[in-house]
């Protein structure tokens, strides 16, 4: 029996999906979405809440403030929550609705950038309202995940050495970039290590954090428009560019074995099976993370009018469509009065 008292106690870190049915290759993925904010993402708020506090930059009466797509904001009001400090999210509109609520449930408020700026997009639009407010009121307390090395050090302390004690002889590491702070971590720990682990960093086509073209990104979570300062490409040995009808694809093909993951793990899984295939991986071991579930992305990833409307009636092949039984929904075997359910 597990007992807690906070809810930083409890991170499930032992869990992994065998894709091997899926992809062909030995691929196994690590999910981190069990725990209270549901994501990788408590990992980095916990150790630089923590920072923060032990430097006497967090005080009683601070005022968190974080620029976030969704779960590093959600991750935060989890803490500041349990804590008693204050929580603001600045967020835009590709944010989801669930983790806008979710925000607002734990006592955060939430505030949606709606213009981007004129250099740096809407990322940049949203930094320079959290830097605002930082200097209209010294109670705000900026953690700043894209510079705080504390980001990388949650993993560097963690999911790495996790990763390394269940797969000792691992070949490749395949890891999401968005803050590139999980990316940094895992990567530092293994050179560090020494030992001959290829890390491949997945990202959204339409990020500029590894010098691509700055484009339409829907899907939140990972790729940035603006150039993230953790990153060092040094300790990355390769890199993919994902493109979102991709991530799609990947994240309906893993419903409908029964796993419901959310837009990030659609692109490093999609990414991750595109390396395999065409590399010489017969031989190889490798694992890729999973940042979170998919119960967040229900009324975007996996509603077919968003889907058709932001990607076209073909974005998802009969392998991936989640509901194409052929049942005749206007009647029930059983009940012939019951009417269809909504689409």
């Amino acid at each position: 029996m597990t007992v807690i008292s906070t809810p930083v106690d409890f991170n499930e870190e032992e869990l992994y999906v065998d894709l091997r049915p899926m992809v062909g290759h030995a691929l196994f993925l690590k999910c981190e979405g069990f725990n209270f904010a549901g994501s990788i993402k408590l990992k980095a708020a916990t150790e630089m809440v923590e920072a923060a506090e032990w430097s006497g930059a967090l005080r009683p009466g601070s005022i968190l403030v974080e620029s976030s797509s969704g779960n590093l904001g959600v991750a935060l009001s989890v803490i500041a929550a349990s804590k008693g400090y204050g929580f603001v999210c600045v967020t835009d509109s590709r944010c989801n609705l669930s983790a806008r609520r979710f925000i607002e449930a734990l006592g955060g408020r939430v505030h949606t950038i709606a213009e981007p700026a004129a250099d740096g997009g809407l990322l940049g639009a949203r930094i320079a309202h959290v830097r605002a407010l930082c200097a209209a009121d010294d109670r705000y307390v900026w953690l700043n995940q894209y510079a705080n090395a504390d980001n990388w050090r949650a993993h560097y302390r963690t999911t790495a050495p996790a990763i390394a004690r269940h797969f000792p002889e691992l070949d490749v590491l395949f890891v999401g970039a968005g803050t590139t702070g999980t990316l940094m971590g895992c990567a530092r720990y293994f050179r560090e290590l020494r030992r001959r682990v290829r890390v491949v960093a997945v990202d959204s086509a339409g990020s500029v954090t590894f010098g691509g073209e700055p484009g339409r990104r829907m899907i939140p979570g990972l790729g940035t428009s603006v150039r993230p300062a953790l990153l060092n490409e040094s300790y990355v040995d390769d890199v993919l560019l994902v493109e979102e009808a991709d991530t799609i694809r990947a994240c309906h093909r893993l419903a409908r074995r029964g796993f419901l993951f959310g837009g990030s793990t659609g692109t490093v899984v999609s990414g991750a099976a595109r390396w395999l295939s065409g590399h010489d991986a017969r031989d190889l071991t490798a694992v890729a993370i999973a940042p979170d579930l998919g119960e967040r992305y229900l009324d975007t990833l996996y509603q077919s009018t968003w889907l058709h409307d932001l990607f076209g009636d073909d974005v998802l092949g009969p392998d991936e469509l989640t509901a194409d039984l052929e049942l005749d929904l206007d009647r029930c075997p059983l009940h012939p009065g019951c009417q269809p359910l909504s689409p």
